[in-house]
């Protein structure tokens, strides 16, 4: 393998992987308030194509950011209505919000799939993107990938460093203790949920505007469960939602060089080796009952209601 075979995978996987960090902290908020929401891959669906829809007819990478977020928070306020003000059940009502996503973006991108957009550029920084190695690994991305990561800092000074994150967090652990010291529990959660959802929108527009500028029914091709596998990875904890996230799009990466490695491997099996590798991760985090206890919130997935407290 050359050096730059090797920059090349890297660069790849960092961009293989931030659909992943903006699904996987948008999910990781929301979870922390003690909501689980299993919609994540309908609502990037939905961001996708709502994203390239508005890119395609604009030309504005704002606009399409813009709107694929709200076209995610939509999404997750059907999902809150139902859960956090109707006391549905969870698990149920996030599988049909996936369903729904599915469906819906399918539907709105019937005129869309054999159109084309240029992308968003790559960020060009004079002297700092020609050093060599450096550059290449550092100052090669459009400006979604450092959106990323600055998003990344900010979920890490929320939930450690302000009162509003440790209230949230308290309220996922004990949402009665939180509504009977006078905390606003459901009103937090829908904040939660909504950030979760507009997250989920971005990392579908990252998909459909800069990763593949094109549109393909059913482009988000799992990552949606692997954002919610992530989470679970990281155990709760916003540095090893990047770390998974770069790992999964390693992965992915991977499978495209390996038979020019002169491994001589079915292309199908290849395909599977990012779900695989996700499957043998949880599973081994999952034996470490201790860990999850420790990192979970106490009430994720249990429904709350003031009036019932």
């Amino acid at each position: 393998m050359t050096l730059d075979t090797l920059m090349n995978i890297l660069v790849a996987t960092i961009a293989a992987g931030t659909p992943l960090v903006y699904a996987a902290l948008g999910e990781l908020i929301v979870e922390k308030s003690g909501v689980l929401n299993l919609g994540v891959e309908g609502m990037m669906l939905v961001g996708a194509i709502s994203g390239f829809i508005v890119m395609a007819k604009t030309g504005s990478l704002l606009l399409a950011v813009s709107c694929g977020m709200l076209a995610g928070a939509i999404m997750s306020l059907i999902f809150a209505v139902l859960t956090l003000t109707l006391m549905a059940n969870q698990v149920a009502s996030g599988l049909a919000l996936t369903i729904f996503g599915t469906g819906l973006s399918s539907f709105m991108g019937i005129d869309y799939t054999s159109v084309a957009l240029k992308g968003a550029r790559e960020i060009h920084i004079p002297f700092f993107s020609d050093i060599p190695i450096l550059g290449r690994l550092v100052f090669s991305y459009d400006i979604l990938v450092y959106l990323s990561l600055v998003l990344l800092a900010l979920v890490l000074w929320f939930l450690y460093k302000t009162r509003a994150g440790l209230i949230l967090k308290a309220i996922g652990e004990s949402p009665r203790s939180g509504h009977a010291l006078g905390f606003p529990v459901i009103r937090i959660r829908y904040l939660a949920v909504l950030f979760g959802g507009a997250m989920a929108g971005l990392g579908g527009v990252y998909l459909s505007v800069a990763y593949t500028p094109m549109w393909v029914e059913g482009m988000v091709s799992g990552r949606g469960w692997v954002a919610l596998a992530l989470v679970v990875f990281a155990t709760w904890r916003p540095m090893r939602v990047l770390t998974g996230a770069y790992l999964f799009g390693g992965v992915t990466i991977i499978q495209f060089h390996i038979q020019g490695f002169g491994f001589e491997i079915p292309s199908q099996v290849l395909s599977m080796l990012p779900y695989l590798a996700t499957i043998a991760v949880l599973v081994l985090i999952s034996r470490d009952k201790k860990l999850i206890r420790l990192n979970s919130p106490a009430s994720l997935g249990i429904t709350f209601h003031p009036e019932n407290n």
